[in-house]
């Protein structure tokens, strides 16, 4: 960490309590770790970066979008109130790559046995989804505005947002699959599986290939009131999806599989 970056930030992190905190942690995870625990200490952690704004997160000294190996290089900029970003600044899925006012939509930290990353939902930043990946154990934990997701799901260390409201994260698929395979990865599986968890009502749903699914790279778009999956990038691209599902479902309503 340079001096150059720290008298850049340090005027927000005298004015942002959250940040300071999360910048204070973050800084100390070596031994807050050894303190506290591993686990104990990644939960503060995601607690923190729950409350954290994108600035928080920069000025703490993660890495963003744009280089996620290095800390904020471009505070003059990214330290400014948010403005709505420009087609150049934000990407088809709603996330911000900077240089960006309010800094980027994503940030990444790294240590020696855990990584971190953090997802913003888009314009408003109203929801973010932290991952901690364990390394020992190749284990991914999620939170979603600060509340615990798809608890031993196998899920990847990785997520996106669709609409500023669903967040869709690739999950180990089923071992019964006809076509499963397996291989070095963050993720295991061939086949993968889908969560989706929609935010502005607090729900989650895993979905899983059937045999007929061959789901390497599922893709989610929404349409109108449906999600349309994908099997594949190809497959989106030739507009055959594998199923089409409400938005929000009902009591009784259910995904439905196209053969």
């Amino acid at each position: 960490m340079s001096v150059v970056w720290d008298e850049a930030w340090g005027k927000w992190l005298r004015q942002s309590p959250p940040g300071s905190e999360l910048f204070a942690w973050w800084r100390q995870a070596g031994d807050g770790t050894r303190r506290v625990g591993r686990e104990a200490y990644g939960e503060r952690l995601a607690a923190l970066l729950s409350a954290a704004s994108p600035r928080d997160c920069a000025a703490a000294g993660f890495g963003c979008t744009r280089r996620m190996d290095r800390v904020c290089r471009e505070p003059s900029v990214c330290r400014l109130a948010p403005a709505a970003p420009s087609a150049a600044e934000e990407d088809s899925r709603g996330e911000r790559e900077g240089p960006v006012q309010g800094a980027c939509g994503g940030f990444h930290g790294f240590r020696g046995d855990f990584e971190v990353h953090v997802r913003f939902s888009g314009v408003g930043d109203r929801h973010r989804a932290v991952f901690w990946r364990d390394m020992p154990g190749s284990a991914t934990r999620l939170w979603v505005d600060g509340a615990p997701v798809g608890s031993g799901a196998g899920l990847d260390s990785y997520g996106h947002w669709l609409d500023g409201r669903f967040l869709v994260v690739q999950a180990e698929g089923p071992d019964s699959h006809p076509r499963q395979s397996y291989g070095p990865g963050t993720l295991t599986t061939g086949i993968v599986s889908v969560l989706i968890h929609d935010a502005a009502h607090g729900s989650t749903r895993m979905l899983i290939p059937e045999p007929h699914e061959g789901w390497t790279d599922p893709q989610v778009v929404p349409a109108g009131d449906t999600l349309r999956v994908y099997a594949t990038r190809e497959a989106l691209a030739a507009d055959v999806p594998d199923r089409i599902m409400p938005a929000r479902p009902g009591p009784r309503s259910e995904s439905r599989s196209l053969p």
